[in-house]
């Protein structure tokens, strides 16, 4: 059997690889602390679970829903502009999809034909690229350096390049880079998009695990952002439903609709009962969401603090459930860090390299331990003496 040539484009998934070395560890006895995969570990909110429940009693929510309920709709509107100040959103600008892993591959099927480019920053989560090389497109990176903060500096982008582009990829709060967009950032990259005629695609799964002063917003709440952008919503984060696939693609209707015909092709619409444990979400009490803010900057604060302690260089950490960790001791391989990482101490995280060519020289710890976990993690640390 042959398989599609695209299938070359993609190497062994860093995750699965560091999993296998993980568990023969665990199976040798080990003490192990994973900090490799972003999963909370927080539970979903009672009445998120009540209304799924409640839901998947009534037996005709079983059947295929073939699109988004109105509901749905008018709740991520509603929640725009109650949660990030965003009037105007109608049902129109609003679709969900299956999660934003899958939306961004959708939407890059969306967007581009074969040899076509896109904007996309360096390093990124992985289907920033992935969806435009399964598209048959090409990606020209950006960097997102400490020179600029891991922030996006369109000034320092070809602006050939810039030309050639169909759209540009942003997530703010970044992953796996830890930092945090501002209004000037924001500005910055919509003047870039009108300059350019590129669309804006914003990534926002972490609007709502932002650190050292107010919460997150929207990108689509700065002045022409909805002339120019699109912005996935997520509710797996804030809301610890990261099995359920929620989000939404919000803004420019043209591309929503565009969005919505292509994923029409393979998908039969979300879950009813999945779909009404998001409309709870969106429309139920937000205080827990906000408290869970705090307890992400109380790991962020005792991961930070232990590594800083023990001699390494503080981390990039100011949103998401992500530190930026650049590798201690002059070593520059981030790959045979985070092996040596484990098999020394017990920790597991993520290469930077996995995350593009600019990741090289940092990995990412995500904090998905109380922080009594995390200061053990380390301990172990120091005790092997990674410094």
């Amino acid at each position: 059997m042959e398989f599609s040539k695209r299938l070359d484009q993609f190497g062994e998934e860093v995750f699965a690889a560091l999993n296998q070395k993980r568990l023969a560890l665990e199976a040798a006895g080990r003490t192990i602390y994973n900090l490799s995969v972003g999963t909370p570990d927080f539970a979903p909110y009672p009445h998120v679970m009540e209304a799924l429940a409640d839901a998947a009693a009534d037996p005709a929510a079983w059947k295929y829903s073939l699109g988004d309920l109105p509901e749905l709709k008018q709740a991520v509107c509603s929640y725009y502009e109650r949660r990030f100040g965003v009037a105007g959103i109608t049902p129109a600008m609003v679709t969900s999809c299956a999660g934003t892993q899958e939306g961004m591959g959708q939407l890059a099927l969306t967007l581009l034909d074969p040899g076509d480019t896109a904007l996309v920053p360096d390093p990124c989560y992985p289907v920033f690229a992935g969806g435009v090389k399964i598209a048959g497109g090409e990606c020209v990176y950006y960097p997102l350096s400490a020179e600029h903060d891991f922030l996006p500096y369109v000034a320092g982008i070809d602006p050939a390049a810039a030309d050639r582009a169909k759209y540009l990829v942003v997530s703010l709060p970044a992953n796996p880079v830890g930092s945090v967009g501002t209004s000037e950032v924001y500005d910055e990259v919509i003047a870039f998009a009108r300059a350019h005629d590129l669309l804006v695609v914003h990534d926002n799964a972490y609007s709502d695990i932002v650190f050292d002063g107010p919460r997150g917003g929207s990108f689509l709440a700065h002045p022409g952002a909805l002339d120019v952008g699109v912005e996935f919503f997520s509710l797996s984060k804030s809301f610890n439903v990261t099995g359920a696939r929620v989000s939404f693609l919000v803004g420019r209707p043209d591309v929503v609709a565009a969005f919505a015909k292509l994923r029409g092709q393979t998908d039969f619409g979300m879950f009813y009962p999945i779909q009404r444990a998001a409309i709870a979400a969106l429309e139920g009490p937000l205080d827990e969401v906000e408290h869970q803010r705090h307890l992400y900057q109380e790991r962020r604060d005792a991961l930070c603090d232990g590594l800083e302690r023990i001699g390494w260089e503080r981390p990039n950490a100011h949103g998401t459930m992500f530190v930026w960790a650049k590798l201690p001791g002059g070593r520059t391989d981030s790959l045979a860090f985070s092996e040596e990482l484990m098999e020394r101490a017990g920790v597991v995280v993520t290469p930077g390299a996995s995350f593009g060519p600019h990741g090289e020289g940092y990995v990412r710890m995500a904090l998905v331990l109380p922080p009594e976990g995390l200061a053990a993690a380390v301990s172990a640390i120091e005790r092997a003496g990674i410094r």
